[in-house]
Formats: structure tokens, sequence, C-alpha cells
């Protein structure tokens, strides 16, 4: 959390100097459990190294106000206010200050006005604490993460689809059984006789009524199109991250291509193919299944592609970016087909349908051969924006080495 301070002057009789203030920094660790996205179980086990942030605020004192600007992120304003404004006029009313929010979403600052470096730094303080608690909870959600994209294959693509398409099958609404003959009628006022006239009309034959729809059966399976992962974003991720403001965006980007020369090494500088083969579970059972995914082999099986998945992430924890109990978490590379936490809810009033029926597709797939494929680069990819191709926006990406097979 970065900060600027300044205070409004009487006349021109200005006092300045300078004021050393040391500002509690906004914790990684995390002690409660976050019920992300199973692709969040990805990350390396390490330990979180916490910076402790100590800045100059450069102060000009005087009978007049006093202030600071926070970076915050604007993903943090909301709880900073609370409902209905109800956290912000709280704090005013116990320290005695006034917060200013930015009136653009795209700011990331905040000002805290008082009448003194004691008032503002305590404000400061509890906004920090606030955001601590946010940070380590699900209330705020992951803004980015490593991935290593697949969707970049046009024959994978293809190959989720019909996957996708197999299953979901033809939602078109069911005829009646009997098979339809369509008729041209021409009536003759003197004879009184109607005759039919078939040549010209094409004869359309349709498939018997199923007693029950496939799409109804899906629903009572609890399977539909939105569980299902786009094939233009699929990936295997590496870690989840938090990046709640600039500086913590910017900071991300730097280690990623920081790391380019060591991430190489660990792929010995040598082209890394990996084999796509079967589905399998992440967590429970097939009959209640959260999280449906492709496991991932490297082809040769030397560890290349772990030791370089581990220089990323070990990256980024002693950066402080990764929470402790993502970091504490060992690395499970996978490829998600579906996930149960995608559901829409069409009606919010009932509760949200948090698993499926896995096993009928399991039969069908569990021992697809979905194929080989290079790993091209790395990117620090931001959930929930997309791209032209319909991937994930890329903050910033590191190549993998070359194009052919030894």
């Amino acid at each position: 959390m970065s900060f600027r301070g300044s205070a409004a002057m009487d006349g021109s009789k200005k006092k300045e100097k300078m004021v050393n203030l040391v500002w509690r920094p906004i914790s990684t660790h995390s002690s409660s459990v976050v019920d992300s996205e199973a692709e969040a179980q990805c990350s390396k086990s390490s330990g979180v190294s916490e910076e402790v942030t100590e800045r100059g605020v450069n102060e000009t004192t005087s009978a007049g106000k006093h202030s600071v600007s926070l970076e915050v992120g604007s993903s943090l304003m909301k709880f900073i206010k609370g409902k209905e404004g109800t956290t912000q006029m709280k704090i005013e009313e116990e320290m005695g200050v006034k917060i200013i929010f930015p009136s653009s979403r795209n700011e990331d600052h905040i000002t805290i006005e008082g009448g003194s470096v004691d008032l503002v730094t305590k404000a400061s303080e509890r906004i920090a604490t606030i955001i601590d608690e946010v940070v380590k909870s699900p209330s705020l959600d992951y803004s980015h993460f490593v991935s290593l994209p697949l969707a970049i294959h046009p024959e994978l693509v293809e190959k989720l689809v019909n996957f996708q398409n197999s299953i979901l099958g033809n939602q078109s609404i069911a005829v009646d059984e009997t098979t339809s003959v369509a008729v041209d009628l021409n009536a003759n006022s003197e004879t009184n006789q109607v005759s039919v006239d078939i040549r010209s009309i094409p004869i359309v034959s349709y498939p018997p009524k199923a007693k029950e729809t496939k799409s109804s059966t899906l629903l009572d399976l609890g399977i539909e199109k939105s569980i299902f992962i786009k094939p233009s974003t699929f990936h295997l991720t590496v870690l989840m991250l938090k990046l709640w403001n600039k500086d913590r965006l910017n900071t991300a980007r730097d280690i990623l291509k920081s790391i380019s020369p060591s991430v190489m090494d660990a792929l010995d500088n040598r082209p890394l193919f990996i084999r796509l083969k079967g589905l399998d579970c992440m967590r429970g059972s097939l009959a209640k299944a959260r999280v449906l995914y492709i496991p991932v082999e490297e082809i040769g099986d030397e560890g290349r592609l772990l030791r370089a998945c581990k220089v990323i992430t070990d990256a980024f924890v002693k950066a402080g970016l990764v929470l402790e109990k993502d970091a504490n978490q060992s690395l499970k590379l996978h490829a998600t087909v579906m996930n149960a936490r995608h559901r829409k809810r069409k009606d919010k009033r009932k509760k949200m349908v948090d698993t499926f029926d896995a096993r009928e597709i399991h039969k069908q797939f569990g021992n697809e051969d979905w194929g080989e494929y290079l790993i091209q680069e790395a990117h620090l990819s931001q959930r929930f924006v997309f791209d032209q191709s319909g991937y994930y926006r890329c903050c910033a990406s590191i190549p993998f080495p070359g194009e052919h097979r030894d």
C-alpha cells in the first residue's frame, strides 16, 4: 500500500519537516480456508516472506489539516466503505478524519484528512487492518494467475468443443412421434373434389419423441453448459494471485519477466511436450463431482515442467504475492474441463447446486487420448477479462524453448 502526504497551509508562514511513519504491511497470511475454483489448488510448497514497509512521508505541518493518500486498489474500495457506507462513517466518527474516495473507478487511491498526523496514521492503520482481513478471506476473489496456455492449439480446442457437444447433445425441441408429410390441397368447385399434389413438396421425417428429453435428464444430473470450461480459455494453472492494486500487478509483471532465464535453465533450454489423457475427479466421488479434469503427463518424465513451475512459484512467494495457504499446497498440474463452481444461478432464491454426476461422462471419456502438445509460454493472466482470441488477458509473458522435438 503506497501513500503520499500533504497539509494545508495558512499564509506564507510554512514550516516543513520530514515525518517518518511506519505503516503496518498488509499481511499475506491466511488462516481461513478459501473455497476457490479447483484450479486454484495449484501452488507449490514454500514459506511466505512478509516485507515490512517503512517509507518516509513528506508532511508539511501547521495549524491546518493533514492528509495522506493511500493506494488500496479499486477492488477494495467497497470494503472500506462498507454496506451503505457504514464502515467509512464509523472510521470517520471514531478517528476524527474524513475519507475521500476517487470519482473514477480506474483510480486506486483514497485520501484521509485529519487535524493531526496521529489521527491520519491511526485511521490508515485501521484501513490496513480491514484490507488484511478481506485479502485472506473469500470476500476478495483471486484476480490473476500464472497460466500455461493450451488453447493456442486449434486441434485441442476442436476436441473440447466436440466433447461438450457430445454430452450436451441437440437441445432442440422434440416433435411428435408420427411421421409428418407436407401436402398441397387443391379444391375443385365444380366437382366438389379435393386433389392432393405432393410432387414438389419435400417429405420431412422427424425422429420419435423421447419419453424424457436429454436436456431434462442432464439437469437432473446437474449438468448444464455453464459448468463447462470454455475451450478458448483452456490452460494449466501454476498458481493463483490476488493483485488488488497497480503496485502489486507491476511487481508481478517484473517478477515473471526477471525469472525467464531461470525458467529456461529449469527446462534445460529444450522444448517441453505434455500428453493429455483420460478424465479424473478433483475431490469427492464421480457421482457428486465438483471438478472434472484431464490429467497431465510430461513426455519423457524428466521433471522439467515441475522444476520450471517451482522457479515461478518460489519467485512470487519470495515477493510476498502468494497467500500462505496457497504457498503451502503442493502443485498438481491439471486441465479442468468441468467445474460446478461456474454454474450460473437462474433463480437466486434457490440453493446453488455445487456438484454434478460425472459417472457416465467418465465411462465414455475416462481413457480418452486428447493428444500431445508443446508448452510454448507462461502467462500472467487476468481473470474475468479476455482478449480477441477468447483467452484471458495477458499482463506479461515469458517464452518456453522452441517448437521442435529433440
